[in-house]
C-alpha cells in the first residue's frame, strides 16, 4: 500500500498526517510551531513515524500548506505546495462531500470558504487582527486563570453570557477586565468571549457571505465547545465538527500530493539533516528586496524574495 504525507505549517501550530492510498489517515499529529517551523516539522515527523505500526512504510509523496509552506516544501522536496484555501477545501470535501460552508479559525488567522457542487466559489481571510482567533482565546484564558482546554466546558455552564466588545484584542481585554471588576461570574465572561469570537468572525470574515448548510467548523478553535455553541446560536444551523477538524489542511495537502502523476518520494532521514535559513538584503536595485537563502548541510539549495533578475 502506498502512503502520502501532508503538512500544514502555521504561525502557531504545525500539523501533519500520513494517509494511505484510500485517503484514510494512518497517523496524525499536532504540535506548536514556537517560531521555528524547521524544528517543528522535524519534531512532528519523529512523532508521526512513532505512530506508524510498520516502520518500513514507504512515503511515496508529500504536500505542504500553511504560512511556511514554501520553506518546508523546499525542505522536504514536496510534490505540491498549496495555499490554505485549496488545501482546506480539498481535505474537507473528502470527508464531507456535500459541504457548502467551511468556517476555520486558527491560531492567528481565520477564513471562510463557500462551496457549490464541490467547487470553491468564494472565500475570505482575516490576517490583520488576532481578535477572534486561537491566540486571542489563549491569552484571555491565561488572564482568567483557566486552562484553554477547559474554556468550552466552562462556557457551557453559563446561562447568561455577558456582552464583550471583540472588534480588537485591546478593546476585548479592557472590556473583560471591566466585566470582572463589576461582578460578572467567570463562566458568564468565558461564554461572552466565545460569543464575541463568533460575532467578530461573522461581522468581519463572514460579512456578506452566504452561509449555507452543511456547515463544517475546523481549525484549533473548533475544539472549543463554547465557540461551537455560539456559532449554532448565531447562525441557527447545525455545525459539523470532525474528530480531525484540526488536521483538515494537512489532509488536503496529502490528498493533493496523492493526485500528482510524478512523486519525489520522502524519507524520514530528513530529520537528521541540518537545515538553516539566512536573511539578506539585496542592493542590486532600489527595491532592496529581503532575500531568504535556504541551506542544507551548509550548502545553499534555494532562495526567494527577489523581485527582479538582479536578486540572489
Amino acid at each position: 500500500m502506498q502512503y502520502y504525507l501532508g503538512l500544514d505549517i502555521g504561525s502557531i501550530s504545525t500539523k501533519g498526517v500520513i494517509i494511505n492510498e484510500k485517503g484514510e489517515i494512518t497517523a496524525g499529529e499536532y504540535i506548536w510551531t514556537q517560531g521555528n517551523p524547521i524544528k517543528a516539522v522535524k519534531d512532528l515527523l519523529i512523532k508521526l513515524k512513532g505512530k506508524l505500526k510498520d516502520e518500513d512504510i514507504e512515503i511515496l509523496g508529500a504536500g505542504t500548506t500553511g504560512s511556511a509552506r514554501k520553506l518546508i516544501g523546499v525542505m522536504i522536496n514536496a510534490d505540491v505546495v498549496k495555499n490554505e484555501i485549496t488545501a482546506h477545501a480539498v481535505g474537507t470535501l473528502f470527508v464531507y462531500p456535500d459541504v457548502k460552508t467551511i468556517l476555520e479559525i486558527g491560531g492567528q488567522d481565520s477564513k471562510i470558504i463557500i462551496l457549490e457542487d464541490g467547487i470553491v466559489i468564494d472565500y475570505a481571510m482575516n490576517t490583520l487582527c488576532a481578535a477572534g482567533t486561537g491566540s486571542f482565546l489563549s491569552s484571555q484564558a491565561k488572564r482568567l486563570d483557566i486552562p484553554v482546554e477547559k474554556f468550552g466546558k466552562v462556557a457551557l455552564s453559563s446561562d447568561s453570557p455577558v456582552k464583550i466588545a471583540a472588534r480588537c484584542t485591546v478593546f476585548a481585554e479592557s472590556d473583560l477586565v471591566h466585566k470582572a471588576q463589576i461582578g460578572h461570574k467567570k463562566e458568564d465572561i468565558v461564554a461572552g468571549l466565545c460569543r464575541a469570537v463568533v460575532t467578530n468572525y461573522l461581522n468581519n470574515v463572514g460579512k456578506g457571505k452566504s452561509i449555507k448548510s452543511p456547515i463544517v467548523f475546523q481549525g484549533g478553535v473548533s475544539k472549543n465547545t463554547g465557540v461551537i455553541r455560539a456559532f449554532q446560536t448565531e447562525i441557527g444551523e447545525d455545525i459539523l465538527v470532525d474528530k480531525n477538524s484540526h488536521l483538515m489542511g494537512a489532509l488536503g495537502a496529502a490528498l493533493l500530493a496523492k493526485k500528482q502523476e510524478k512523486h519525489n518520494g520522502f524519507n524520514f532521514n530528513i530529520t537528521d539533516i541540518s537545515f538553516e535559513t539566512k536573511g539578506k538584503e539585496c542592493s542590486g536595485c532600489a527595491n532592496n528586496c529581503e532575500i531568504i537563502c535556504f541551506y542544507k548541510n551548509g550548502k545553499q539549495i534555494d532562495a526567494w524574495g527577489n523581485r527582479c533578475e538582479k536578486g540572489i
